[in-house]
């Protein structure tokens, strides 16, 4: 294990099912991996999800840890506005942003809208 922390964009989570190897490769190295619950719901919003999509994604989330939004969590709300404001993301990526930032992680996606977001640790694909 290379001990490396990673947290899933939707886009990654998609390709990763789709048999990526690139991605593949990089959930094998991996100590931890996270989805944010934006990422969870993303998914099963998709237009299209077949039932074997639904189970094939069922079975990837029991191997990941779902990263969900607390009200009492303060300074992980703090992190996403701060990030909405001054990056001007959209929440959904500044909320994917800023829990990987909260959970010490690095981001796995192809949006390259995350590169506005200088500290942020990226692994695009």
């Amino acid at each position: 294990m290379s001990g490396s922390r990673y947290v899933f964009d939707t886009n990654a989570i998609v390709a990763l099912l789709q048999g990526n190897a690139q991605l593949i490769q990089l959930t094998q190295d991996a100590d931890w991996i996270g989805i944010s619950v934006i990422s969870q719901i993303e998914f099963l919003v998709f237009p299209g999800l077949t039932e074997s999509d639904r189970q094939l994604f069922q079975a990837f989330l029991q191997r990941v840890e779902i990263l969900g939004l607390i009200a009492t969590d303060g300074a992980l709300i703090h992190r996403i506005i701060e990030i909405r404001q001054q990056y001007r993301l959209k929440l959904p990526d500044a909320v994917i942003a800023a829990v990987t930032f909260h959970h010490s992680a690095i981001l796995v996606t192809a949006d390259q809208e995350f590169s506005k977001v200088n500290s942020l640790s990226v692994v695009h694909w």
